[in-house]
Formats: structure tokens, C-alpha cells, sequence
């Protein structure tokens, strides 16, 4: 959130970020004659059996008996979305043995690759290939590799591509025997909505299965998940399954779950109103709209952010605060004047945080030293203030993600994990009441639907989608999460069509992928499950001047109208309703009052304040 204008920081960064995307590639190898012993270990690798050995994402998948390479079917596969139509199978090879990927393609982007190779992972590409032809790479196996994962892929948003004669020539491995049963399954806190589950390693697994009442819920590559999407006061019981190129495992032992009440789960007691109006209040500076004292701040506020303690440093942790000087504000109160009103709004139920971060406070905390500064610092000036909680504002190149981090579930950034291990301290330290909330830009939170830091190959931008282990990890801390659904480019929503920002149906998408949850970077086994609707209010500019996007009045009672009575929705086809949505966020309340407080206004008149 920015202290003057607002920027085009993040409109432009879209259409370079994408552009960039599609020229990465992988690089082809030429292939050598194979040994006289070997053979061709693929399993219907010409499609004449339809998918069978097969895996499609996205049910992106299907057998074609026109255009052909040789015999009578061939493998069509359409990317959707963030889908690139990866179609994949896992082969049983040898250890320290060389193998030749080859495949016949057809299509405008068509990917050929080998993963878990135990060495160097390969892949090749073909652009623009009109008719047929080969692609064709080799790999060599680690010393302990019994298994690969073998895999053609389109490219987002491009035509349906084709695949056939598909072989992989080496020697063949080792029969594969089942996995062993998943033990030691546990279910840890539940929210009114979701149980998360961890479990232990199987040996021979390549991945698990979910089970909810005997029925498959959701598949996972490492040995936690969290099951989403359930009804709130009830009894659940849940296994999991290892798998394999062999198959599947039996059924883990049961554990038995059950879910909060309504509203209960996550957060702390916070003690807001059912719907709640958040703003920020620019405490430590001025701008174009001049500066409001708290106390005269109207009671129409819920949640008042204080704007903004900010480092001495990108990387030191060290957060200070301070009141606008007189110089800047002639009209600011005294520092006894400032927290007789932060006692006085708090005394009528209102919460006043401090916010760290916004536009030009980037904070970066690289270390564990910089992470216990933060802790330290920041509790300084919550105690100093006698304020009730903490909203992270990190925008710029406060997070991003290193390459080969790329499981929001499983962060292993340092300005990721310490941050999180450092939010989780302030959290133990103040408790159940400590309130928590978050302004990510869509950068950071919903372009992760279809990019996620770096990407596979490298160069993506790293920030892609890097505020989603931050916001997956603390969930159950999280009182709100208020996106700026504001300065910000496109964003492609749950129904796989872009959304710009200024008027409802940018909202409307926006918050049902908060609500719904996705598949990040479009990978079905890593979905960032849903938030609950109390933790979630939508976040606008109060004016014209204060960000890029502005929303009228009428505009944001059709978003609200949508998502809580499904009703105004336009085009857009929500994935539920929502009545019990928090609210409205807004940058900020010093300019909601240089517009005569449109933006409070229509707030109240919507909810009944």
C-alpha cells in the first residue's frame, strides 16, 4: 500500500512475468544405439489401449484415432487454464543405467521428459511442430533409482497437442512390490471446515491416497494433507494409502476427527463483529489526504491498522514505529493523546494493529538473527501502544521463493520459514486474543494458480504466488486475510478466464479462490485449501486517488451480493455462498475521509452499521 499515488508496479509486471514464461524450455540430447538387451519398457506407449497406464491432469487426456503417427490411436491431450496437460506414467528401471525417451508429437508447445531420475532430470521440447516428429532425450539412473515418471505436457493456454509411439529403451528393472502400509497416522487441530493429517513414511511409496468414511477424498505426494470442504460439529474418520507403479496399498488404521463449531476454528477469540470494516490509518506519515487523529477515527471501524512500522534496514529485522512528526502533520496529537485513543477505541471494541511492511518498508528476514530482531521489535511497540495484534504487509521483495522451493506446504525459504516461525512466536507470546491479518497483493496469494516462485525450469519470477506457505502455515492463527484486490494486472480466476481489476467481477473471482481454495501452479496434488469466509474480507481503494482499481459503491454491493447471496453474479459461477464473508478491507481511512466516506458509508448501509 503506497504512501502517494498509486504505482503501476504490478499491472506491467503480468504481461513481462508470462511473457518470459513461454521462452523457457528444456534442452534436448541426441540418443544413442541401444544394447542388444534392451527393451522398451513403456507401457502403451502407442495409445492403442487408450490411457491405460496413463495418468492425464485435469482429465486432460484422451485416445484419438485421427491424427496418428502409427497404428490406429494416438494420445490428444488439451492444456486448460493453469492445466498444461501433463500426461505421465511411472516405468521400474535399474539403478546406474542409461536409458533412450523418444516419442512422436504434434502441437504448438509439446514437452518430453523424465523425473525422478536419481541424477540429472531431462526434458526436450518441440515448437510449432505442424506435422509429425520425434523427440528424443536420454538419461542415466542414480545408484538407488528403482523408478521413473515418464511425461509429455502442452504449454498454458495453447491448442491440444498429440503424442504417440511413445518408448522407453533400457534395461528393465526389478519387479515392484506394493507399498507397505502408511503408519503412525495422526489428525491434528481441526477448524470448523478442515482436518489436517500427517502420517509416516511408507517404504516403496511414491505417493498416498486420503481416505474420508472409506471414500478417496485426495491424493499426495509427502506424508501430510489437510481435507477441506467439511461440515462444521462433526465426527469424521480418515486412512490413507501408500501407492506405487505396482499399486496400492491397504488401508492405514482409522483416526477418528472432529470439527469445530461454526466460527471457532483459527484466529483466537478476537471478539469481532460478525462483519467487520478494516482501514488503515496513516499514523507515521502524510500524504494528498491528509492526516486523521485516532480519535477521530469513526466508530464505523472495526479494525484500525496502523500505517506502517517499518525496518532500519531490508534485512534487519529491526522494526520501529513512530508518530508523524509536526513538521509533516501540524495537526498530529502527542504520544499520550495517541494511546489514550488507541485505549478508548479498544474500550469500544474496536482492535488496533500495527502494520509492518507496506510500499517502501521492505523487509527481508534472511536470518534467524534478523527473525528474533523482528520478534523483539515488534513486541516493543505492541506493548509500548498497548495494541491488540499485527497485519503483515509485505509487498515489493519482502518474499519470494528460492529455486527448487516448491511446495507451499513445505517451505524451505529462509525469509518464508523465518517469518512464519517468527509470526508463530508473537502469536504464543500475546495468545488467543492476539489478532492476526494479512494484506498480500494478487501476486503474491492468486497468481499462484497458475505460477508458483521459479518454476521448474527457472525464470519465472520468484514472487509468484510466495505469500501462500506464509498464509497456508498460519491458518489457524489467521483472524483475516485482506487481498488488495487493487494495482494489480489480470488474474486468472477458478473458471480459467482472466479478471481485471475496477469492477465486481474482479472481486467475485478473486475471493471465491480464497473461499474455494486451488491447485497451486495448476498441480492437482498440491491444493491450497480454501479459508474459512470469517477469516476473509475483500480489500479496495477508498478513492480514486488512493490505488489503481477503484470500485464504485454499486460495483461492491454486487461482489458482496454474489458471494454471500449469489446473487448479481454476472457471468462468473461462484463455488458457494458465503453469508458469513467478514467484510470490506480498504486502503485507507485517511482516504475514505478525503472522499467524504463514501467507502464507510456503503459499508454500513450494506450491513446494517
Amino acid at each position: 500500500m503506497e504512501r502517494t499515488g498509486p504505482p503501476a508496479r504490478i499491472t506491467g509486471l503480468l504481461a513481462a512475468f508470462t511473457a518470459a514464461l513461454l521462452a523457457a524450455g528444456g534442452l534436448a540430447a541426441s540418443a544413442p544405439s541401444a544394447a542388444a538387451a534392451d527393451a522398451d519398457l513403456a507401457r502403451n506407449g502407442t495409445f492403442e489401449a487408450g490411457l491405460d497406464g496413463w495418468s492425464c491432469t485435469g482429465g486432460s487426456g484422451a485416445a484419438v484415432s485421427s491424427p496418428v503417427h502409427g497404428g490406429t490411436s494416438a494420445l490428444k491431450a488439451t492444456p486448460a487454464g493453469s492445466d498444461n496437460a501433463k500426461c505421465s506414467q511411472t516405468v521400474t528401471v535399474k539403478p546406474s543405467s542409461t536409458y533412450t525417451l523418444s516419442a512422436w508429437v504434434q502441437g504448438s508447445y509439446v514437452y518430453l521428459g523424465a523425473d525422478g531420475t536419481g541424477t540429472t532430470d531431462v526434458s526436450t521440447w518441440t515448437q510449432s511442430a505442424g506435422s509429425w516428429k520425434q523427440l528424443t532425450t536420454t538419461f542415466k539412473t542414480g545408484a538407488s533409482t528403482t523408478s521413473v515418471s515418464v511425461y509429455t505436457h502442452g504449454w498454458y493456454g495453447t491448442p491440444a497437442y498429440y503424442a504417440d509411439d511413445l518408448t522407453l529403451v533400457g534395461p528393465g528393472g526389478d519387479p515392484v512390490a506394493l507399498p507397505a502400509v502408511p503408519a503412525g497416522l495422526k489428525a491434528g487441530t481441526a477448524t470448523a471446515s478442515s482436518v489436517p493429517l500427517s502420517w509416516t513414511a511408507s517404504a516403496g511409496a511414491t505417493g498416498y491416497n486420503v481416505y474420508q468414511g472409506g471414500t478417496k477424498v485426495l491424493s499426495a505426494t509427502g506424508t501430510s494433507a489437510t481435507v477441506t470442504g467439511l461440515a462444521a460439529s462433526t465426527a469424521y474418520s480418515f486412512q490413507v494409502t501408500a501407492t506405487n507403479a505396482a499399486g496400492e496399498s491397504a488401508k492405514s488404521a482409522a483416526v477418528p476427527a472432529t470439527t469445530k463449531t461454526a466460527g471457532s476454528g483459527g484466529g483466537g477469540n478476537t471478539d469481532l463483529p460478525a462483519h467487520a470494516l478494516v482501514g488503515y490509518l496513516h499514523s507515521s506519515f502524510a500524504n494528498g489526504s491528509g492526516y486523521t487523529r485516532m480519535a477521530d477515527v469513526p466508530d464505523s471501524w472495526d479494525v484500525i491498522d496502523l500505517a506502517f512500522g517499518e525496518p532500519t534496514s531490508v534485512t534487519s529485522g529491526d522494526i520501529r514505529f513512530s508518530l508523524c512528526p509536526v513538521a509533516e502533520c501540524p495537526n498530529v496529537e502527542s504520544a499520550a493523546e495517541f494511546k489514550a485513543a488507541v485505549k478508548a477505541k479498544q474500550a469500544a471494541g474496536k482492535k488496533v494493529l500495527i502494520s509492518i511492511g507496506g510500499q517502501n518498508g521492505q523487509v527481508q528476514l534472511a536470518t534467524t538473527a534478523a527473525r528474533d530482531t523482528f520478534v523483539s521489535s515488534v513486541s516493543k511497540i505492541i506493548d509500548e501502544y498497548g495494541l491488540d495484534g499485527l497485519d503483515i504487509d509485505f509487498e515489493g521483495h519482502s518474499l519470494s521463493l528460492n529455486t527448487g522451493d516448491t511446495d507451499f506446504r513445505s517451505p524451505t525459504t529462509p525469509v518464508v520459514v523465518n517469518l512464519i516461525s517468527a509470526v508463530k512466536t508473537l502469536k504464543a507470546k500475546y495468545g488467543e486474543k492476539f489478532v492476526l491479518t494479512m494484506a498480500p497483493e494478487t501476486f503474491f496469494v492468486q497468481l499462484g494458480y497458475q505460477y508458483y516462485g521459479s518454476g521448474p525450469w527457472g525464470g519465472q519470477d520468484p514472487r509468484a504466488g510466495a505469500y501462500l506457505p506464509v498464509i497456508h502455515a498460519l491458518r489457524d492463527d489467521l483472524t483475516l486475510l485482506h487481498v488488495q484486490d487493487y494495482n494489480s494486472g489480470s488474474i486468472m480466476g477458478l473458471d480459467n478466464q482472466y479478471h481485471s481489476m475496477g469492477g465486481a467481477d474482479f472481486h467475485i473471482a478473486m475471493t471465491d479462490m480464497l473461499l474455494t481454495g486451488f491447485p497451486v501452479a495448476g498441480d492437482q496434488t498440491k491444493v491450497f485449501p480454501g479459508l474459512r469466509p470469517d477469516q476473509v474480507s475483500i480489500g479496495l481503494p477508498a478513492s480514486t486517488q488512493a490505488g489503481n482499481g477503484h470500485t464504485s459503491p454499486a460495483e461492491v454491493t454486487k461482489a458482496l451480493n454474489c458471494l454471500t447471496k449469489k446473487t448479481d453474479c454476472g457471468s462468473y459461477a461462484t463455488h458457494g455462498t458465503w453469508s458469513g464473508l467478514r467484510g470490506l478491507m480498504t486502503w485507507s481511512i485517511n482516504w475514505d475521509r478525503f472522499n467524504n466516506w463514501e467507502f464507510s458509508k456503503n459499508f454500513d448501509a450494506y450491513f446494517g452499521g
